[in-house]
């Protein structure tokens, strides 16, 4: 297994880095905002990189899975932001350009590449969250179109979406994942309302509740076969959650978070000089550096051609844990200053924020639970 670059991914290396530091050099790095974000989106689409994970005959990069792990891993340590494009870009992509029509493919990817049109994710429900095949927005098909009623939650961008990938009941007989279907739905259709979520920095920034009563929603943006949403959902979610490891981000925290402790003064020098604190930092960068290696024995094996399997759970698991370790130690550096102001008069400091919004990463792409779950049974064996 060959967990080092050959001069050619060196190379490629020296090629990202170079891209990077003419948009963004030193003296004038990244800022998000959207003056950054859509000068990098407009520099990625003429570059040819916006879609880096895509085939080249839908306008992909055509990298290898070593190219896109050096992409990742680079522009996450420059602090540029590796996705531009969204939801549509990275996860409802793979599911048209795999199992969509050939007319669905040239409907919506060009939108999706150029970051023009918007999409959501319609997978949890109230009731349907973990359990995700217990969902119950129901679709019954009349003639040329299905009729949608049913609610999803926790929809990410569902407020400025234009569109919305979404699974959705078909069918009620055999196993409960035999009966769903995989829709496209305009969310200006007529019947889609869409509620904000309010989260713990008190703030509505993604999240929403999103309704259909009678949405009519034509055949032709089913994806693929009637019942078999769970299969395309199940490879999509497989995909995303290899992406939630947040190892080059976490590597840029890490960095971050010892200068951020060279710096923060302690009754008795500084706050790295802590034998206590210098032991957390220790004990969360030794699992950094193991999950590191466990993604890049990932990476060997997608190399082969093989598709992420249950390691994607491990990966995902260990990714959030190591995240949030690094957003509490940063709030151990700020100390009292953590404390979060009035959220209307003042807002809240960078590091409060980041540990409130951390907390839901144990829940987004599958719970940690499940993460569990899955490992216990298809890596560990136990029944």
């Amino acid at each position: 297994m060959k967990l080092s670059f050959d001069r050619a991914e060196l190379d490629f290396r020296d090629q990202v880095r170079s891209f990077i530091a003419l948009h963004f050099p030193a003296d004038r790095p990244f800022t998000p905002g959207a003056a950054d974000e859509d000068r990098w989106a407009t520099a990625l689409l003429h570059q040819g990189w916006a879609a880096y994970q895509w085939p080249p005959q839908f306008g992909g990069t055509g990298w290898n899975m070593t190219q896109k792990y050096i992409w990742e891993r680079e522009t996450a340590l420059a602090g540029v932001p590796a996705r531009m494009g969204g939801m549509g870009m990275f996860m409802l992509a793979p599911v048209l350009y795999t199992h969509g029509s050939a007319e669905q493919c040239q409907r919506f990817l060009p939108g999706i590449l150029d970051n023009s049109v918007e999409w959501c994710q319609g997978y949890s429900e109230p009731e349907a969250g973990s359990d995700l095949a217990a969902l119950g927005t129901r679709a019954v098909l009349e003639g040329d179109h299905y009729l949608v009623n049913g609610m999803k939650t926790w929809t990410s961008y569902a407020h400025i979406a234009d569109w919305m990938f979404c699974i959705v009941r078909t069918g009620s007989t055999g196993r409960r994942q035999d009966g769903i279907s995989f829709l496209l739905i305009d969310m200006r259709s007529t019947g889609v309302s869409v509620q904000p979520i309010v989260t713990l920095d008190g703030r509505h920034s993604t999240l929403n509740t999103v309704t259909f009563d009678n949405v009519r929603v034509p055949l032709d943006q089913r994806v693929g076969e009637e019942g078999q949403g769970w299969r395309y959902a199940k490879g999509l979610l497989t995909h995303e959650r290899t992406g939630l490891a947040y190892v080059a981000d976490s590597t840029r925290r890490l960095r971050r978070l010892r200068e951020t402790a060279s710096r923060t003064p302690t009754g008795h020098g500084w706050l790295i000089d802590d034998p206590l604190f210098a032991a957390r930092l220790a004990e969360v960068e030794i699992d950094l550096m193991a999950l590191e290696i466990t993604e890049l024995r990932t990476l060997a094996e997608t190399a082969t051609g093989q598709a992420p399997g249950t390691q994607s759970s491990i990966l995902k698991l260990q990714g959030t844990l190591v995240l949030q370790r690094l957003t509490e130690l940063f709030i151990e550096c700020a100390g009292l200053h953590a404390l979060p102001y009035s959220f209307e008069e003042r807002g809240l400091r960078e590091e409060m924020s980041t540990y409130l919004i951390g907390r839901s990463a144990s829940i987004a792409g599958g719970t940690n639970e499940v993460q569990r779950d899955i490992i216990a049974k298809h890596v560990l064996g136990l029944p």
